[in-house]
């Protein structure tokens, strides 16, 4: 087992027993559950809504190399820069670079997994540079040194009280405010960075090619604060989030909202199209849009799990999941948890360390059912399974136990053969994984063919 595994099943153990957390969470989910059905009922049909969704990323996703492309052409002939990033070491040097260029002291970042992603603060700050987490969730988890719990919502795991109780740590505020009260803490906090901030930088919710721009979804207004007031702008962005037209908005703006929040349309939707121009009165002096791969092409590259790259990062499968629900977003210890984390990070961070995230399920299919562009999580999760056995990713002993359980399931001869005791012994004693989590199996004394011979008989 890898050290990565054996992480992940202590941690997730603590903490499916924490009933306060479970409580939390809970209690936060539901309300996203109350307000998802009054979202979808904007949609004269949610379903064929969703397909046509799918339809459209698979479009981005097939011909991905010609519109990225043609997104640099159009973005670069409006004033813009454009880097392709590999990994998350050139990404993190692009960006280190621009900042001594540009003399930074202070950087203010709206909310982005993205950057999450690259680990952007901590490697700011090994750089002497502050990095400023505007977004209200991300900022109450920088105060408090934790990575985003959810990809959504960051904070989730929190209560009013918890967040009450950091600021007072961490801010010197009184103890016990209201969430109004601590979000103007919050907000005079942060209005005097972005005041200070030589650079910002966002991530993009989506690419459009066409018109040579990315769009932004966002709830509080600090991703627009973010590239306009500073006077350069950074995205930092995957290159899976192409959709083909802006014409295309219309549908997967409502879309991501009502499955992420239950709104119908997030409150500030922004398109951004290169640096201010000659006639434009407000916006950065300069616009870097950096384009990151860091595993995709691993993703792209199978026909099979190419399909998880249509995801726009609404969280309601992490919602809907019975898993998450009882583990929380930590235990995972990646940046991309829930079902759509289980089935991206092998290919993200290495199949040999992450494999065990995708034995992490139920197979319940909620996720599927749940989300907007219909990706089919459940399948994938159970495709990674084999692809982990593909590519070597498995005990000798594993794989001799499943080889003997198929060699028996094919044959009718020995699934007869044997008494009960014996197969319980063989199934609860030597493969003691069974047993470890799970009650012990008790194999009939009969099997199914036998008593319908007998009965056929009779």
């Amino acid at each position: 087992m890898t050290n990565t595994a054996a992480s992940f099943i202590a941690k997730s153990t603590i903490k499916a027993a924490d009933l306060d957390h479970r409580r939390k969470i809970n209690f936060n989910i539901g309300k996203y559950n109350s307000v998802v059905p009054l979202g979808k009922q904007q949609f004269a049909d949610v379903m064929i809504t969703r397909e046509a969704a799918k339809n459209k990323k698979w479009d981005a996703i097939e011909h991905l190399d010609k519109y990225l492309e043609e997104f640099e052409k159009k973005i670069t002939a409006r004033g813009a820069r454009v880097l392709w990033a590999n990994d998350t070491k050139e990404a993190q040097e692009y960006i280190g670079a621009i900042c001594r260029e540009k003399n930074c002291k202070t950087l203010v970042k709206s909310k982005s997994m993205v950057t999450e992603e690259i680990h952007l603060n901590s490697y700011l700050e090994e750089h002497g540079i502050e990095s400023v987490e505007t977004d209200l969730g991300e900022y109450i988890q920088q105060l408090d040194g934790e990575p985003p719990y959810h990809i959504v919502t960051p904070a989730m795991h929190k209560s009013k009280e918890d967040v009450a109780k950091l600021f007072a740590q961490k801010l010197g505020t009184p103890g016990g405010l209201t969430p109004e009260e601590l979000t103007l803490v919050a907000r005079k906090k942060l209005r005097e960075k972005y005041v200070q901030a030589e650079v910002g930088v966002t991530g993009a919710n989506f690419i459009l090619p066409d018109i040579g721009a990315i769009a932004l979804t966002e709830n509080e207004g600090n991703a627009r604060l973010t590239s306009a007031w500073p006077k350069t702008h950074i995205v930092v962005v995957g290159i899976e989030k192409v959709i083909p037209s802006v014409h295309d908005l219309h549908l997967f703006w409502p879309l991501l909202s009502t499955f992420g929040t239950g709104q119908k349309v997030t409150v500030y939707n922004t398109i951004l199209a290169g640096p201010r121009q000659p006639n434009e009165r407000d916006g950065p002096e300069e616009m870097i849009v950096i384009l990151l791969d860091n595993g995709r092409t691993n993703l792209l590259s199978n026909p099979v799990a190419r399909e998880a790259l249509y995801c726009i990062r609404c969280g309601a499968c992490l919602n809907a999941c019975p898993v998450y629900k009882n583990i929380g977003g930590h235990a995972y210890e990646t940046t991309y948890s829930g079902p759509i984390g289980k089935v991206i990070t092998p290919y993200l961070r290495g199949m040999d360390e992450y494999k065990h995230l995708s034995y992490a399920s139920s197979l319940c299919g909620n996720c599927t059912e749940v989300c907007p562009v219909r990706i089919n999580l459940h399948e994938l999760l159970l495709n990674n399974r084999h692809e982990a056995v593909k590519q070597g990713n498995s005990s000798l002993a594993e794989r001799l136990a499943w080889q003997a359980w198929k060699t028996a399931s094919l044959s009718r001869l020995l699934m007869n053969s044997g008494n009960a005791k014996m197969k319980n012994w063989v199934v609860n004693k030597v493969f003691k994984g069974w047993t470890t989590h799970r009650s012990e199996l008790d194999f009939s004394r009969k099997t199914f063919n036998e008593r319908w011979k007998e009965e056929r008989k009779a």
